[in-house]
């Protein structure tokens, strides 16, 4: 099974259509397809080249119900707080991030992240998509190589250690791919990561 993510695409359409002129089996946005919720429609036709394989998160600049109506009117696949299974994988989604210095419509505290997360305890083989990088990792390095992750997101890969973990959010470390235990983790980018694993058979 091959999984593109990708995130932060902040309307560029020409990025987003090279994406989409990728081959995989599985499409995830993990948020901020745009900026601050604007124009969220005019990229609809470009994710529905590939639906109904394409979900969506919403990222920090988009609310959750932004999301779930966008998909809604587009025939695409809303993730946010959902899982679902495929070749015997377990694949689920969280969008929004921690607090921001900037009051972003799509903030969660971490009472909250880690709440939510919670839904998806003892999901295995999981791969885990989330808008927000976990905390103090190479994902989530910013200006002055500052963590300004999640402490909610990193408590779960700690303690869960997903197979694989795909977030966004840090456009600094966009295609850093790193461990976080036995985690396989990557900040995708708006240039996206593909991951590729094997069906999971049982008898």
């Amino acid at each position: 099974m091959r999984i593109l993510v990708f995130s932060d695409i902040h309307g560029d359409r020409a990025a987003l259509e090279e994406l989409m002129e990728r081959e995989a089996d599985l499409y995830i946005a993990a948020g901020d397809l745009v900026s601050w919720g604007r124009g969220l429609d005019g990229l609809a036709p470009v994710l529905q080249q590939r639906a109904p394989n394409v979900w969506v998160l919403p990222g920090n600049h988009e609310r959750e119900s932004e999301i779930e109506s966008f998909c809604r009117r587009h025939h695409l696949n809303a993730l946010h707080g959902r899982h679902f299974q495929m070749d015997g994988w377990h694949i689920a989604g969280l969008g929004h991030s921690s607090p921001t210095p900037f009051n972003t419509p799509g903030e969660y505290t971490e009472e909250e992240i880690a709440a939510r997360l919670g839904a998806f305890s003892g999901l295995k083989p999981l791969i885990l998509v989330c808008h927000c990088p976990p905390l103090g990792t190479a994902l989530d390095r910013a200006g002055f190589r500052r963590h300004i992750g999640s402490r909610a997101v990193r408590e779960f890969l700690d303690r869960e250690q997903p197979a694989w973990f795909a977030c966004g959010h840090v456009h600094e470390t966009a295609g850093v791919v790193t461990q976080v235990g036995a985690t396989r983790a990557v900040n995708a980018g708006k240039y996206g990561h593909l991951i590729e694993v094997p069906r999971m058979d049982y008898a």
